[in-house]
């Protein structure tokens, strides 16, 4: 894709995309996983790949809030090593997603992406927990779609197709924007889409065999020079 012109809204996954999840995820469990005894033995990428696990095992299920999914899957990395974490820990490792940093380019690339196109976040999150994100970002959205609104959590459809609805999205000029592969890129393929691919990480994840992204870049900030390039 070298043409960005003719689309007029970007709609964003957020974690993992705009926010740095990973390094989120691992200030909030690591006091958790010492205050229980577990320390060198547990890897960054094993922690990662262990969150993901349990979040997809728990997302795939019946609908619940995310503070509750987040709960459940301290639960589950707590029995990954030999450890029942206490509620309070539960709670602030739910509550945690507010601490989460943004990537250094995102506040910047947002800002010079709003001078050209309408900006919507489509995120598997509840509303409270964005809200705190959001003051994060330094963006004022067009919309914002959530799990808690939608009742769904990616890569299920519902939060794009309340995007199309509420917004009045046109596919043709609509490119969603995301770094997973799983989540985001393969429901965009399916529903007709085009995407961008955020590959911050270079490394295989779930969903790369059928994920067929129209763009890929290494950060926001390459997004925003290409958006800006175009006459």
């Amino acid at each position: 894709m070298d043409d960005l012109t003719r689309f007029d809204t970007l709609t964003f996954d957020c974690y993992g995309t705009l926010i740095d999840w990973e390094a989120g995820i691992l200030a909030a469990l690591r006091p958790v996983l010492a205050a229980h005894g577990v320390r060198a033995a547990a890897g960054d990428d094993d922690l990662l790949a262990s969150h993901a696990r349990h979040e997809s095992r728990l997302e795939a299920g019946e609908y619940r809030p995310y503070r509750e999914i987040l709960r459940g899957v301290l639960e589950g990395i707590g029995a990954d090593h030999g450890f029942t974490p206490t509620e309070a820990e539960r709670d602030a490792f739910a509550a945690s997603v507010g601490d989460w940093p943004a990537f250094p380019d995102t506040v910047d690339a947002l800002r010079r992406l709003k001078a050209r196109f309408r900006l919507v976040v489509l995120s598997n999150v509840d509303d409270d927990l964005f809200a705190r994100t959001a003051e994060r970002l330094g963006t004022a959205f067009d919309a914002v779609i959530t799990a808690q609104q939608v009742g769904a959590y990616k890569p299920a459809h519902a939060h794009f197709l309340r995007a199309e609805a509420q917004l009045g999205l046109r596919k043709d000029r609509w490119l969603h924007v995301a770094q997973s592969r799983y989540h985001d890129i393969v429901p965009a393929n399916t529903l007709g889409i085009a995407s961008c691919l955020v590959d911050r990480r270079h490394r295989a994840t779930p969903g790369a065999d059928a994920a067929r992204p129209d763009l890929v870049v290494p950060d926001l900030k390459t997004l925003a020079e290409l958006a800006s390039s175009e006459p």
